[in-house]
């Protein structure tokens, strides 16, 4: 078992628990360290303090609100106790279950270790806080900067930005994982920026290259801007001004949508080809049927009518 492994197994034998001390004896010095944070059961808080007197300690009662996100460590189980004159590894080494759980907030420091090894294996001699850049690294008369920061933000892609007067090849670096389309966000923007982007795996320091510097030019959809321009025609007038109204987005789905329920209450029941010629929504019928709003009812096949939902809605969107 890995110091620093987050093991939640059980440990039920006690040649387990003499094994998980062995461990922390071994790694003591790092477990002081590298420890920001430990949950003990309340009764042994004392004996912990003494033995650990760097490290946090909080009752066992609250480990379970702790973010699992932010912890790494270990999760030792343990159910018997000892005298508080002995101790923490020989306390280990006769207890069942006991949980202490190493929590360490990460850094910006934790990413130039990564980010440094990754530009040495490419030929950069690469230091750290050169000037305003945080990583810099020189081949010859190429220059990399690196800008570090524990998430996107507005700051960190003006430092960027502010970097490129030095060199074209500006890379920001952040920790690896986040939600995926914020990081796709996030990336499209650092490509339209010219700047590049690297990911760190702060468990193991790998480092992921998701963007290089260099221009860009956004590709155009030619699907995409047909879909706004049919929107665009679609829409009758300006009843959005720029924002939402009362109602919400005014669409032209929904406009088709009131003028046949606006057929519907003045003319009752009606089929669909006659709805569609009336009002000159051409999907009229469809638009009955899938009933988005719930103001249409079927009556029978091909004909239509107006829910009370569909007056109540005449009523809210009269003024659309």
């Amino acid at each position: 078992m890995q110091p620093f492994h987050a093991a939640r197994c059980k440990i039920r034998r006690r040649a387990y628990a003499a094994h998980v001390g062995q461990h922390l004896e071994s790694n003591g010095r790092g477990f002081e360290r590298h420890c920001r944070f430990a949950a003990i059961p309340a009764a042994d808080r004392e004996q912990f303090a003494t033995n650990f007197p760097d490290i946090g300690i909080a009752p066992l009662n609250n480990v379970g609100r702790e973010r699992q996100g932010r912890a790494k460590g270990v999760d030792v189980t343990a159910g018997q106790h000892v005298g508080h004159g002995a101790s923490l590894l020989a306390w280990i080494g006769r207890v069942n279950v006991v949980i202490l759980r190493v929590m360490s907030k990460p850094r910006e420091a934790d990413l130039y270790g990564p980010v440094k090894a990754h530009l040495t294996r490419q030929g950069y001699a690469v230091k750290g806080e050169v000037g305003a850049a945080d990583v810099v690294g020189r081949r010859g008369d190429d220059v990399v900067v690196v800008e570090l920061k524990l998430g996107f933000s507005l700051a960190l892609f003006h430092q960027g930005i502010e970097r490129l007067a030095v060199t074209d090849e500006v890379y920001v670096a952040v920790p690896a994982g986040g939600k995926d389309k914020a990081l796709r966000s996030n990336v499209k923007l650092a490509r339209r920026l010219g700047l590049g982007v690297l990911t760190v795996r702060l468990r193991d320091g790998f480092v992921e290259a998701l963007a290089d510097p260099g221009p860009y030019a956004a590709r155009k959809l030619k699907k995409k801007k047909k879909a706004l321009l049919r929107a665009f025609d679609r829409l009758e007038g300006d009843p959005n001004e720029g924002g939402a109204t009362r109602h919400g987005i005014v669409t032209g789905y929904r406009q088709d949508a009131l003028k046949c329920a606006r057929f519907l209450a003045v003319h009752g029941a009606s089929k669909g080809a006659k709805v569609a010629e009336w009002t000159e929504v051409p999907g009229a019928t469809r638009i009955m049927a899938d009933d988005h709003y719930k103001w249409f009812t079927r009556v029978e096949r091909g004909v239509y009518g107006l829910t009370a939902a569909g007056k109540a809605g005449l009523a809210d969107w009269g003024d659309v």
